[in-house]
């Protein structure tokens, strides 16, 4: 199997048996981030999902640069909201890292409970 495993410091350590990005034939899947500062390892953004969801796309886009890429190659992407009433909030800040005309293909569903209640999880998958 073709398979390279992606880590960064600048993301944070994963709490499970995963990893941050692994990269098989030039196709990077990055795991689900939530808003963990990954130089304390604590979660931010309290119950502000807008900053929740900054700190989410700060750790994406880390594996994405250690994989050598950028948003615009984000194929596909996955939001997980603890609130759906929470989609325009998260879109309004979600929206910075996209240009609409090449934004990926994505879902957002509402989940019961995230990994340290976060409010919002998001993962992506990008091609070289």
């Amino acid at each position: 199997m073709n398979k390279k495993i992606i880590k960064t410091e600048n993301a944070p350590t994963p709490i499970g048996p995963y990893n941050q990005g692994v990269e098989s034939h030039n196709i990077i899947y990055v795991s689900g981030q939530v808003a963990i500062d990954p130089t304390t390892g604590e979660m931010v953004g309290g119950d502000d999902v807008q900053a929740q969801t900054k700190q989410v796309m700060a750790n994406i886009k880390a594996v994405l640069n250690k994989g050598g890429l950028t948003f615009n190659n984000v194929l596909k992407s996955s939001i997980f909201l603890k609130d759906l009433n929470d989609f325009d909030k998260v879109n309004e800040v979600y929206g910075n890292y996209f240009v609409s005309e090449t934004a990926p293909a994505r879902e957002c569903v509402q989940v019961v409970r995230m990994p340290k209640d976060a409010l919002v999880e998001i993962s992506v998958v990008a091609v070289r």
